[in-house]
């Protein structure tokens, strides 16, 4: 089982959801091709995918991702190295955890263990929020997201 999954999932229930997948990536960076591409080849399949529209203004996408999250059935983390820098993708992971459903996480031209142990472009970037004004306890907690979602089974891309 997935993380997150239960034995009440079933085609009849998927029937009630507005997406098969939320899909989660930060929007800067050579990944948003890989992402675009990922959502375009889901929904040929006809797999209803939930993404961001960075042509839509902020308020209005953030009402649109809350509305979301309550209405996917599994979620895509597409991890890669910039992904830590934004607080966005950050409270959003967490956000994805607590929901509890099932979680996919795709390691894009990162490691795992880069994920798990935050080092390289997610230790320059936890040293970031380290400098900033973020409250040192929800920096705490993406540290412990980052570490729960790399614990899971996915996909990891580096080297291919």
């Amino acid at each position: 089982m997935l993380h997150g999954e239960s034995s009440s999932s079933s085609p009849d229930a998927s029937s009630r959801w507005s997406y098969h997948v939320y899909l989660s990536f930060g929007m800067e960076g050579t990944h948003v091709d890989f992402a675009n591409t990922l959502c375009a080849s889901l929904q040929r399949k006809g797999i209803s995918t939930f993404t961001y529209d960075n042509q839509v203004e902020r308020d209005v996408m953030l009402k649109r991702v809350q509305k979301a999250m309550e209405e996917y059935l599994v979620a895509i983390v597409l991890l890669s190295q910039n992904y830590a820098s934004s607080t966005w993708c950050l409270d959003e992971l967490q956000k994805i955890l607590a929901v509890g459903k099932p979680v996919i996480p795709v390691f894009y031209e990162v490691a795992p263990s880069d994920v798990r142990y935050q080092i390289n472009s997610f230790a320059k970037a936890f040293e970031e929020h380290k400098r900033s004004e973020e409250d040192q306890s929800k920096v705490q907690q993406w540290r412990e997201s980052l570490k729960e979602v790399a614990d899971f089974s996915g996909w990891e891309s580096k080297d291919r």
